[in-house]
């Protein structure tokens, strides 16, 4: 009786903590709907141990058998479902351990007030109220930890509006203002874990004879190249664009709310006889879920030319500077804050002659030198609820504003 006890105090001690944490914390309906679930199984576990106590003694309440047996089901059904859990997304040995010895433990308590004879009044309907109840928390569980996870279903967008461009006094400078807009049409929240502008520069002369087809061949070799993809083209001859501009234009680690929008506006200024022919401007964001994790302040740690704890992988490449922003990452439930390993998010802000661009991995503390795999970067993109809203080339030419020297 006494280890009977034991395993469901215990059992009522963990999931009333978790239980209370998931009610008031979780970021999903579903989340708190676990919570809710698992502060019943505790307080039935507790109730349990009275009937245990009832049961082994005085035998005062007649079902009190019954309710020790439905209580040592319950109880071992949701350490099992939890035992998985921590195997499947946890790192802590501690929980995997704890659980299994809760889980085995409960499974032998209901044994062992099985041996004792309980009489069940209408068997029939208390199998088929376990049954029920166990299937319902089943698809609770796994709604939540398992199917919930891999869905996205949204994606903001991101719009770039080009306005007409500005002549200075000494009408040796112009600039063109471009609008930046990101819409959120979704019934979700994100977090902007970046943003990133640029604008490049691009030289396009013109052939006076049809060009060869050997040399649109070569073109479009250079599709592999994001940065130098271009049309085929009978008589324009472009080269590779280069960089004139590039800023972030949303802060790090605001949000967008569902059904939100946000408009910010920026100006490329260039001298009248620049060299380029035309503009090609880009926009983009990385986002993530408001539902899938919480986002501590993201801070700017270090830049990749010196300063900060920075993965040598960053340095490696010369030709791209980053600068470095890290934040704690809290997961969306009680379960898994528990289970697993603090995870950091670490945001690279990246430019060169090429442009500009953003990437991010949200690792546990110490890992940031390891380069994931790609099917762990499709488990953090599915787990988290990543995304990336982007738009470009949007092209401008300007040759009207060079006309007007």
């Amino acid at each position: 009786m006494v280890l009977i006890l034991l395993v469901l105090l215990l059992t009522a001690l963990l999931l009333g903590w978790w239980g209370i944490e998931d009610l008031s914390e979780a970021l999903t309906y579903m989340g708190r709907i676990t919570g809710a679930i698992l502060i019943l199984v505790a307080g039935f576990s507790v109730l349990s141990a009275a009937a245990v106590v009832d049961h082994w003694g005085r035998n005062t309440f007649p079902y009190s058998g019954v309710v020790a047996l439905i209580g040592t089901v319950a109880a071992s059904l949701t350490n099992a479902m939890l035992l998985l859990e921590t195997f499947r997304d946890g790192d802590s040995t501690l929980y995997r351990v704890l659980f299994s010895l809760l889980t085995a433990g409960s499974a032998w308590a209901v044994l062992t007030v099985l041996r004792t004879s309980v009489v069940i009044p209408s068997p029939k309907r208390v199998a088929a109220a376990l049954v029920v109840s166990s299937a319902l928390a089943m698809a609770n569980f796994g709604y939540q930890h398992l199917y919930q996870p891999s869905q996205h279903g949204a994606r903001p967008l991101v719009n770039i509006a080009v306005g007409k461009p500005v002549l200075s006094k000494d009408r040796k400078e112009f600039a063109v203002p471009v609008d930046i807009r990101i819409e959120n049409h979704s019934d979700v929240g994100f977090f902007v874990l970046g943003t990133e502008f640029h604008a490049m520069g691009e030289r396009v002369s013109l052939s006076q004879t049809d060009r060869l087809r050997e040399q649109w061949r070569a073109d479009a070799e250079t599709f592999r190249d994001f940065e130098a993809q271009h049309p085929l083209s009978r008589r324009e001859i472009y080269q590779p664009g280069q960089l004139v501009l590039a800023q972030p234009w949303m802060p790090v680690g605001n949000w967008i709310e569902a059904n939100d929008a946000f408009v910010t506006q920026t100006v490329v200024q260039l001298p009248i006889d620049t060299p380029y022919d035309q503009l090609a401007l880009y926009a983009s964001a990385r986002l993530a879920r408001k539902d899938r994790l919480g986002l501590e302040q993201i801070q700017m740690k270090g830049y990749s030319w010196g300063g900060g704890k920075v993965p040598p992988w960053v340095k490696a490449n010369k030709n791209i500077d980053s600068v470095v922003y890290r934040g704690r990452v809290y997961e969306n439930n009680a379960i898994d804050r528990h289970a697993m390993d603090p995870r950091y998010l670490t945001v690279y802000w990246q430019f060169g002659t090429h442009g500009a661009g953003l990437s991010e991995s949200i690792t546990r503390n110490g890992e940031e030198n390891r380069i994931p795999s790609r099917a762990e970067i499709r488990e953090m993109v599915s787990r988290y609820g990543l995304a990336t809203a982007q738009t470009g080339p949007i092209k401008r030419t300007l040759w009207d504003i060079k006309n007007r020297r």
